[in-house]
């Protein structure tokens, strides 16, 4: 007899999240330095941040493929249970589709058999496709990615297809085991921008008709913007800026978050920011605030007369609680938020 899943549990959620690696020298790395996230039932979340600031590692230890040193991740209110078979479940209700849909095609598969590969894996570990046979099953995921009449695509090869086909067939083959949610890694970074949003606009309808939850990675806050319910900023392996999306992307609080936005070409209210320098090596976090280094406002004197520029550089910041508050890991924020009170 399973225990009862607990409804009011957020569907993913990780707490005080640490991974680390082992880099050449020896010395360790923390790609993850503690991370809370809560991602409810249906609802869209975009994780958001410059390359190296750990948002697909974190995708990947949602995901299972990465294993915390430290903290836990846990679905429908359980930890991750690692064992292969528990794994295998687990897997065939949250799915990944990863970025470079003509690198994750099997070349010398047919499109059939991409999507039908992991209904003959997972199939058994599901008992809600309602008896249809496999081949209902794929025709089914291919038409609800937008690939009409999907009979026509059985028998094609991924060099057959165009860019944004491919990468429907990658989200025919997560949507074949009606997962419960969806982990996205730059759905559509490789794409034109005509087909973008074309598969931007699918995955919300299947969010809408499915009710499934989903997890964007990206880089690009455009897309943030036009997609999610919620964002989650990261900087070197933490979240640094959390809430809904208006909130974060209308009224940013982080130096980070307000510098990755003022250099996109929609947004029109905020000064253009170029950042200094690149995200430090992971094996080096610096003292205090990790993004110190390159922060704006400790450049340009404002932390200085806020009469924070030494807690910037030497007292470090809490990780941010997954409360679903507008909160931002920063100095200055909490200097003004206390001011204000």
């Amino acid at each position: 007899m399973t225990d009862p899943v607990d409804t009011t549990a957020p569907l993913l959620e990780a707490r005080d999240v640490i991974v680390e690696f082992v880099t050449r020298s020896g010395h360790a790395a923390r790609a993850l330095d503690g991370v809370d996230l809560k991602v409810p039932r249906g609802e869209v979340l975009a994780i958001v941040g410059e390359s190296g600031s750990g948002k697909t590692t974190l995708a990947r230890t949602l995901m299972g493929l990465e294993r915390p040193a430290r903290g836990e991740v846990l679905f429908d209110g359980k930890p991750l249970d690692y064992s292969f078979r528990a794994m295998k479940a687990y897997r065939s209700r949250v799915q990944m589709v990863l970025q470079d849909a003509a690198g994750s095609l099997n070349p010398r598969q047919t499109v059939y058999e991409s999507v039908a590969e992991g209904v003959r894996l997972h199939r058994r570990a599901r008992s809600d496709d309602q008896g249809r046979t496999e081949a209902e099953l794929v025709s089914a995921a291919l038409a609800e990615a937008g690939l009409r009449p999907p009979e026509r695509l059985f028998l094609r090869y991924p060099h057959e297809l165009s860019g944004g086909q491919k990468q429907r067939v990658l989200i025919a083959g997560a949507l074949a085991l009606r997962p419960e949610l969806v982990l996205a890694d730059e759905p559509v970074s490789s794409l034109d921008a005509s087909i973008r949003g074309e598969v931007l606009a699918l995955l919300l309808k299947l969010r809408q008709d499915l009710g499934m939850g989903v997890v964007v990675v990206t880089h690009d806050l455009g897309l943030a913007w036009n997609i999610a319910d919620r964002i989650a900023v990261m900087y070197l392996g933490r979240v640094v800026e959390c809430g809904t999306t208006e909130e974060v992307l209308g009224k940013p609080r982080h130096p980070y978050t307000q510098a990755l936005l003022s250099v996109v070409p929609e947004i029109d209210y905020l000064e253009p920011v170029v950042l200094t320098g690149e995200i430090p090596d992971p094996s080096r976090i610096p003292t205090g605030c990790r993004f110190h280094p390159r922060c704006p406002a400790l450049a340009d004197g404002t932390a200085e007369r806020a009469g924070i520029a030494e807690a910037c550089r030497a007292v470090p910041l809490e990780i941010l609680p997954a409360t679903g508050e507008h909160r931002a890991a920063c100095h200055l924020v909490s200097t003004r938020e206390a001011a204000h009170r």
